[in-house]
């Protein structure tokens, strides 16, 4: 088992690692919506899925992956009802590439965020 952490990646908030590789297989932690620089959250969800994903695809490339490495995607939003937007900035940021893919709706998420996207990445 192997943790990646460089300076270019999010920062852990808590004790947590952000990757860990493991048999090949990259295990990504939560990415909540925050810039990695401002630490601010956007208003809109179109925004947050954005920002997550980006956030996503930074630890990948540090990782030596991609989004096209995704085999499998958890998306946990604050609200049912925010599924078609989450889902149309989601199928653009994929592209043709279809992982499995979980969406969970739940109450609250940490810093007020309306979406947490978790990843199961092949290196």
């Amino acid at each position: 088992m192997k943790i990646i952490s460089t300076p270019t990646m999010p920062a852990a908030n808590g004790h947590y690692s952000q990757c860990i590789e493991y048999n090949g297989l990259l295990y990504l932690s939560g990415q909540l919506p925050r810039d990695m620089v401002t630490k601010e959250i956007p208003e809109s969800i179109e925004d947050q899925t954005l920002v997550a994903f980006s956030n996503v695809k930074a630890i990948l490339t540090e990782a030596g992956s991609s989004i096209h490495k995704i085999i499998q995607v958890r998306l946990y939003i604050s609200d049912i009802a925010l599924w078609d937007q989450v889902n149309a900035v989601y199928s653009r940021f994929m592209g043709e590439h279809k992982p499995v893919r979980s969406i969970i709706p739940t109450r609250e998420l940490h810093f007020g965020a309306l979406i947490e996207v978790e990843v199961l990445a092949a290196v």
